[in-house]
């Protein structure tokens, strides 16, 4: 009978650490390194089995995990950046009571390379009768935590006061982000190799970072030269190089080259100092600067300006007498003609004016004026004054660069004997324009005038872009052409008179309203719906907005066949509803929603396909080893949301190596209905060692297969021999053996067992300051394997715990010439004053007697309160065993625990210097 518990939650690492602290609160922190790999397991106990989340607060917007992680377990991050530390939650639930939650602020530590900078101060003493030279060396490094320098001359530490032209401080407001070295009034012994050193005191194993100034008499800040002219101007499309060269520095400057307005040109080459823009376009203007910099004073910098040059378009409006107020051009009266042309460099605008193609000079009665050549835009002007007959005709005001290169612009004006002021109306039927979407559309404005204004274009409801992306657009014509209009382009659409173009009154303007018609817009586009036979199925669909509104009917349909079709009345959904599931009921629904304008679609599609299981990734490392060329692998999954659909009868196993086609399938029955949450088993046997493997898992029901999943089985041989932190644990195939001690087995011929303790369980009343204060990872609720040594246990008593036998030796092993090789380790505890001498030995197993035992690692003294890693490379030649032996000693106040013994394939990454091939441990001790 299963027995349903809330879930607990408890978070422990698995990768890389420097170190694991206790905040206020039971909080806990992590210190890692850059660039290590982070791992954080979730250990969760409940029934049914927990679903575990990870979250992340107090990160940039950047953060990210990878989708494989989120709801795993494990969390892991390959290479953790700086910005990645921060608070990591993990959330357990299981429908039972309140989420469990817990968490942990990961710290992630770095050391940059320091950073030398010189600066030197000139000056001179009132009495002007020595010359005083001072210079400064600051060093500077990022870093988390926080640094410690330290300066050397050559090698020779210096520090404040053992040198009398030798000053050392901290500015105040860097906060020990940088320390400063001051040589005041330079002697000859000052020129040397100064070093600066920046610590972290080895913190995380990172290692000091040293940077080496070389201070000479020739030491000088750098110095540069550009090698061509201040402004540079240029045509498009002409090829650019601006060239850089250092005049001076000591050590040899760097150059480098930016630009003001933002990144350089992606075109841009750069070698040597010189900088080349390739076919140079007019966004590529701007002010271009040369960086040199040798961490000697201030950097060089030296600028020019690249000026393109270009001519756009341009724009003319006619004054009438300003004199007499007029709105119109009449003979006797002054006629003005405007002309405005945006060019760079504006000085290298050059106006002529034209008359029906004859050009035109300035005279008495024909004035011809023109802004100052540096003011943008630029503007001339031709006055006529008492206007005659014979002046009607076509004026043109063409513009020019001075140098040629770029295409002139000319602007034509006509004057003619008729003239009329603007006026605009919006022609009879145009106003509203219905239009459906995904059609083209002309929005038309009768414009009239001599001179004929340009029409301008804009949104008249809301500060909204045109078509194009503009706020306005032009037209000569008077049309405004919408190519594949959207609904989102419904409004009210302005036209106006150019106060540019035409007649220089105000403006006329007019307003065309735009309505675009489409289908109704539906929820749910498409959905999925899972159910088992004989269930319910209901379907809405609920129309959002269609334009007319008025829906004329719908339609409800099972693949190609009517099902249901009605009208709409006040509603803005309709339902189809499926009272009993039969198997002829699985397939596509749609429901289509319908105005004049055409369909809006629902589709739904309804299965009885299982949702995929989700593998288990709890175990840190689920393979275990049989046989030497085979191995097992414990595959574990729950069912995501098992109740959805039918019963889950059985699940398909698939099964293929990595770069191979071929698949073993077999079925594995299902007895019972599957409870969410539930962790289901199944034992991978006969894996060739060392193959990688892909395995795919389908449920299926009365439907037939479901959605699979797959992952990856990679052979890694690491025994996790015994956590004690997972009571509830008791499978022998699981590679984490609990109270009872799985796999392991106390010894019956000794004389005391071998207990499972925590610290907040042990009592401490008869054997004060002894045992850890908790678990290998400093939790007070983790476990641990310990010798008790109160009454009734007497000097001598032994207590002994075994291994299970391991075969993972060779068949034959005189046949080979280097026996494979396994990592053996474990933690210890070893505190008390009553400790006496604690041994490893490693011996060939005759059975499970320690007669033969003699030690080879051994431990003398009080450890301290803290846990010690002990590793033992060795190389099997046959089958062999793990033993742990401890002996009460003479008195009650040392006691010895063990914690987190593993068995890894492979030499231990630092092994003790005597290496033996045997495997038995034996610890004694004066307990």
């Amino acid at each position: 009978m299963s027995v349903f518990s809330p879930p607990t939650v408890r978070i422990v690492h698995s990768g890389h650490t420097c170190n694991v602290e206790e905040e206020r609160y039971s909080e806990r922190v992590y210190t890692i390194r850059e660039g290590e790999t982070l791992e954080l397991t979730c250990l969760v106990t409940g029934h049914p089995r927990p679903q575990i989340r990870w979250t992340k607060t107090a990160g940039s917007v950047s953060d990210r995990f990878q989708d494989s992680s989120v709801f795993n377990e494990t969390l892991h991050i390959a290479k953790i950046q700086r910005h990645q530390g921060g608070r990591y939650y993990c959330k357990a639930e299981n429908g039972l009571g309140s989420p469990a939650i817990k968490s942990i602020r990961v710290d992630v530590y770095y050391l940059d390379e320091p950073v030398v900078t010189v600066h030197q101060s000139i000056g001179e003493a009132k009495e002007q009768f020595y010359y005083e030279r001072t210079v400064f060396l600051r060093c500077i490094a990022n870093s988390n935590p926080p640094i410690r320098y330290s300066w050397y001359r050559g090698r020779d530490v210096l520090s404040q006061g053992s040198d009398k032209g030798v000053e050392i401080y901290e500015p105040f407001f860097t906060q020990g982000e940088t320390k400063i070295l001051k040589l005041k009034n330079l002697r000859p012994k000052d020129y040397a190799n100064y070093s600066c050193i920046a610590s972290v005191r080895n913190v995380c194993g990172i290692a000091d970072r040293r940077v080496v100034f070389r201070l000479t008499n020739k030491t000088a800040p750098a110095s540069i030269k550009l090698l061509v002219e201040d402004p540079i101007v240029v045509n498009p499309g002409q090829t650019v190089s601006l060239v850089c060269i250092t005049t001076g520095g000591e050590p040899t400057p760097s150059l480098n080259w930016t630009l003001s307005s933002g990144s350089l040109p992606e075109k841009s080459l750069m070698k040597d100092g010189t900088l080349t823009l390739p076919a140079i376009a007019s966004e590529d203007a701007g002010v271009y600067s040369c960086i040199a910099s040798n961490n000697v004073g201030n950097p060089a910098k030296k600028s020019t300006t690249i000026i393109v040059r270009a001519l756009k378009k341009g724009r003319f409006w006619i004054t009438p007498d300003p004199y007499h107020n007029d709105d119109n051009i009449q003979i006797g009266r002054e006629v003005k003609i405007s002309c405005q042309v945006e060019a760079t460099p504006p000085a290298a605008l050059q106006f002529s004016w034209l008359k029906n193609g004859r050009a035109l000079r300035s005279s008495e009665r024909m004035v011809i004026t023109q802004t100052a050549p540096d003011i943008s835009p630029g503007t001339t002007n031709l006055d006529i004054i008492d206007l005659r007959f014979t002046d009607f005709g076509t004026y043109a005001g063409v513009a020019s660069l001075r140098g040629g290169g770029i295409p002139e612009i000319s602007i034509d004006v006509n004057i003619s004997p008729t003239p009329v002021p603007p006026n605009l109306t919006v022609p009879r039927g145009k106003s509203p324009m219905a239009v459906r979407e995904g059609e083209t559309v002309e929005l038309e404005c009768l414009v009239s005038g001599k001179p004929k204004p340009i029409i301008l274009w804009s949104r008249a409801d809301k500060e909204a872009p045109m078509p194009d992306g503009s706020m306005q657009m032009e037209s000569y014509d008077g049309v405004l052409r919408i190519v594949n209009v959207s609904r989102e382009m419904s409004g009210s659409y302005r036209c106006q008179t150019s106060q540019y173009n035409g007649f220089n009154v105000k403006p006329r303007e007019a307003v065309i309203e735009l309505i675009v018609h489409y289908p109704p817009a539906v929820e749910p586009v498409w959905q999925e719906v899972r159910q088992g036979l004989g269930r319910p199925v209901a379907m809405n669909c609920r129309v959002l907005r269609a334009h007319p509104s008025r829906v004329l009917r719908y339609e409800w349909r099972l693949g190609s066949r009517l099902l249901h079709a009605g009208t709409f009345d006040s509603r803005d959904d309709t339902d189809y509803t499926i009272r009993s599931l039969v198997r002829e009921g699985y397939g596509e629904y749609t429901c289509d929603i319908i105005n004049e304008v055409g369909p809006g679609r629902c589709t739904f599609l309804v299965t009885g396909k299982a949702y995929p299981p989700e593998f288990y990734y709890d175990t840190y490392n689920p393979l275990w080893q049989n046989r030497p060329r085979v191995y097992g692998y414990k595959l574990q999954w729950t069912q995501m949301n098992p109740n959805a659909v039918d019963r889950i009868m059985a699940y398909r196993l698939g099964i293929r190596q990595t770069g191979q086609q071929r698949w073993w399938e077999q079925d594995i029955p299902v007895e019972g209905n599957i409870q969410k949450g539930e962790l289901i088993t199944h034992n991978l046997t006969e894996l060739i060692r060392p193959e990688v493997y892909v395995v795919r898992l389908t449920p299926i029901t009365r439907f037939g297969e479901g959605d699979s999943s797959t992952r990856v089985v990679t052979y890694m041989l690491m025994v996790w021999l015994f956590d004690m932190n997972f009571p509830s644990l008791t499978s022998c195939q699981d590679p984490r053996f609990e109270d009872p001690v799985c796999m392991f087995t106390q010894d019956k011929n000794d004389d005391f067992d071998w207990t499972r303790h925590s610290a907040a369980t042990r009592d401490t009343k008869y054997t004060p300051n002894t045992g850890p204060s908790g678990d290998r990872s400093s939790s007070k609720q983790g476990f641990y394997m310990y010798i008790e040594t109160s009454r009734p246990r007497k000097e001598g008593d032994t207590a002994r715990l075994l291994s299970p036998t391991f075969n993972v030796a060779p068949k034959n092993p005189h046949s080979i010439t280097s026996p494979p090789a396994y990592c053996f380790s474990f933690y210890y505890h070893m505190y008390g004053k009553h400790i006496g001498k604690s041994s490893d030995s490693l011996q060939r197993c005759k059975g499970q007697s320690t007669s033969d035992a003699g030690p080879v690692w051994s431990l003398s003294g009080n450890q301290g309160d803290r846990w010690r890693q002990a590793k033992i490379s060795i190389h099997p030649t046959a089958s062999f065993q793990v033993m742990f032996e401890g002996i009460r000693g003479p008195g009650i106040e040392g006691d010895i625990a063990i914690d987190d013994v593993t068995l890894e394939e492979g030499e231990c990454p630092d092994p003790p210097s005597n290496r033996m091939y045997q495997a038995c441990i034996s610890m004694v001790t004066g307990l």
